[in-house]
């Protein structure tokens, strides 16, 4: 018998069980399948690191533990910026995690630890990329000058070439 999930099949097995390897194999082509795979199969460091390579924000469906994970929180965010909002609030306030989340999508700057919002070269980053993020950045930061203009500038360019849709 099989069931499918997100237009992903995973074969069951002759008592009707998913298996580990058809969740791999399903999260491998589709890491949002990991929505629907086992509490136990959210927790398999190996399969939620095949799902948020695949899909960045299959990190949602990660166990606690796995959203805790630098290495896995590391790979979703590098996919999809916003990925960051499911990451532990420890890994919210690594720089490194958060630069490169910023820098794949800025307004993952919403989801930076508040040390990280008065960031400097945090913010500069995210404002680049999407200029609106700037509602995310420190108070101080938001009267930043350089960071007032890079985020005018993005959104400038942004209505001139229509490139960006809203996030």
């Amino acid at each position: 018998m099989d069931r499918k999930f997100n237009s992903i099949k995973m074969e069951s097995n002759a008592k009707n069980v998913v298996t580990r390897e058809s969740v791999l194999t399903a999260v491998t082509e589709n890491g949002g399948a990991l929505e629907y795979a086992s509490n136990k199969l959210q927790a398999d460091r190996e399969i939620v690191l095949a799902a948020v390579t695949k899909t960045g924000w299959a990190l949602e469906y990660a166990s606690n533990k796995l959203q805790a994970d630098r290495e896995i929180v590391l790979t979703a965010v590098t996919k999809t910026g916003w990925a960051l909002k499911f990451a532990s609030p420890d890994l919210r306030a690594d720089r490194e995690v958060v630069l490169v989340a910023v820098t794949e999508n800025g307004g993952a700057l919403e989801y930076a630890s508040a040390e990280l919002q008065a960031d400097r070269e945090i913010v500069l980053a995210a404002v680049t990329e999407y200029g609106w993020a700037l509602d995310y950045a420190s108070t101080e930061l938001q009267a930043d000058r350089e960071i007032v203009l890079a985020a005018a500038l993005e959104l400038t360019d942004t209505l001139k070439t229509g490139d960006k849709n809203e996030q």
